[in-house]
């Protein structure tokens, strides 16, 4: 089986479109999204409306909790940037597209074959807000995941694609579809500079387990036609994620 793992799509449909065309390309049996779909980027009725399409299996990342409830919003941030962006990309869902990311869980688990399976989740299983990276503990890592029996675990939010082991665990972050260029804010965490791209990631069952993190190069000119089109707030913010 080969399956397309994405994240943090955030609104940015140029992204997201030549993620799936890539993925069509190679051939995948499915895509799986790991959350963040709609806020920050210019297009998030259009990002929502082709994952609900494709019937994408998706987990509740921290921003689809913000469009679900904007006191969240209010309490999880402060600057107001985010929290303008934010409410413009909920008034701009369609009216059912809230109850479909109420559906959303914070935790999924995917048979991918009669040997393995994937957790899936936003930043850990216990907190769509929490940041794995490549420093974290390993006996935070231990407790994390004590609970599941699995082959491997997948999570987003920190914008940085990880790929580790720890034991007989492997962890997975794919990176970012639609914002690579921006992270959650945690001090020594790097972020990627000079962004013109799309991240994901691939895996294969076919010969045993395989991962393959990738990035994609974004047509630039589209970028900036999505925001012109657009009526994203603090749309300068946005261009600057970007080496345009």
């Amino acid at each position: 089986m080969r399956v397309g793992i994405i994240a943090d799509i955030h609104g940015n449909l140029v992204a997201l479109e030549a993620v799936l065309e890539e993925l069509a390309r190679v051939g995948v049996d499915r895509v799986i999204c790991l959350g963040d779909v709609a806020a920050l980027g210019p297009q998030p009725r259009e990002v929502a409306r082709r994952l609900r399409a494709l019937d994408v299996p998706c987990v509740l990342g921290n921003t689809d909790a913000w469009n679900i409830d904007l006191e969240l919003l209010e309490r999880d941030s402060d600057s107001p940037v985010i929290r303008d962006s934010v409410r413009w990309s909920t008034e701009q869902l369609t009216a059912d597209d809230p109850n479909w990311l109420r559906s959303m869980p914070m935790t999924r688990q995917i048979t991918l074959d009669s040997d393995d399976s994937l957790v899936i989740f936003h930043g850990s299983p216990r907190s769509n807000e929490a940041v794995l990276s490549a420093t974290t503990p390993g006996e935070d890592l231990d407790e994390l995941f004590v609970e599941y029996d699995a082959t491997l675990f997948a999570g987003g939010h920190s914008h940085i694609q990880l790929l580790r082991r720890h034991g007989n665990l492997r962890l997975l972050n794919p990176g970012s579809v639609g914002l690579p260029g921006t992270g959650p804010g945690t001090p020594g965490l790097p972020i990627n500079e000079r962004v013109c791209w799309a991240e994901f990631a691939i895996i294969d069952t076919a010969h045993g387990l395989s991962i393959d993190l990738r990035r994609l190069p974004l047509d630039a000119d589209a970028l900036r036609v999505s925001v012109a089109d657009s009526e994203i707030p603090h749309p300068e913010w946005w261009l600057a994620r970007w080496a345009l």
